[in-house]
């Protein structure tokens, strides 16, 4: 048997002989149903990845949902079409990724009804430069530093030299392009989950590992004045880039 007749055979299978458990509920207005651009990918995706697509009517009922929210994907038929992931289903990820992906890209401009394509690539939206503030009380982010993170970090000229020397001062973080979400989530990111306790946000630790030191606890208005704090510091000038020869 041929490969082109064994894909034939199978489109020709009725949905139902995919895996049953398998289910992507999808939903999509008329205007893209109508284009028939539906009837010619889903069955594609679904051979790949023997996954069984559901179209329903009500959006609220889907766990993907295309139309003009979300992630742009491709422009046609009077209006740039999105996508939404209405649940955390890993079909519905898996469809996704296979949509903005090379292969489903390719699907979807290759569609051509009346012998030319329908649907041309989303043109790529400009993003705003949106000016992050920071409304904490400094002065109480200063004090919160020098409580809470001096045992480890600098948090000033004060503190430089009775901290621990291989852990970055809070200059040297402030210099960082993304220093501002390291700030915010710092509790997430190791070695703190282990030690910190963040009021109304982190778990409880567990029984089984305690600890290994004494735990600090900070609430979120404590953090949002670090926040403010750092933000008002002087970054730390690490020179050029080394050059190699």
């Amino acid at each position: 048997m041929t490969r082109r007749l064994l894909i034939m055979l199978l489109l020709c299978l009725p949905m139902g002989a995919l895996a049953e458990d398998r289910v992507l509920r999808l939903y999509a207005p008329e205007a893209l149903v109508e284009t028939g651009v539906l009837d010619y990918l889903l069955p594609r995706f679904s051979l790949k990845t023997q996954v069984k697509v559901e179209r329903v009517s009500d959006a609220e009922a889907a766990d993907m949902v295309l139309g003009g929210d979300g992630r742009a994907l491709f422009e046609g038929a009077g209006q740039v079409w999105r996508m939404t992931l209405a649940t955390d289903d890993p079909d519905a990820a898996r469809f996704a990724d296979w949509l903005t992906g090379d292969v489903g890209r390719r699907t979807v401009l290759s569609y051509a009804p009346d012998g030319e394509p329908l649907f041309t690539e989303a043109k790529v939206e400009k993003a705003e430069a949106v000016e992050v503030s920071f409304d904490g009380d400094a002065v109480l982010g200063h004090a919160v530093s020098r409580d809470k993170c001096r045992r480890c970090h600098a948090v000033d000229e004060a503190s430089r030299m009775g901290t621990i020397g291989s852990t970055p001062s809070f200059g040297i973080l402030r210099s960082l392009p993304d220093w501002d979400q390291r700030f915010a989530a710092f509790y997430l990111l190791n070695p703190h989950p282990a030690f910190m306790i963040i009021a109304g946000v982190t778990e409880p630790f567990d029984e089984a590992r305690p600890p290994p030191i004494v735990p600090i606890e900070m609430s979120l208005d404590e953090l949002d004045a670090m926040l403010a704090y750092v933000s008002a510091m002087q970054a730390k000038d690490l020179g050029a880039p080394i050059q190699h020869q």
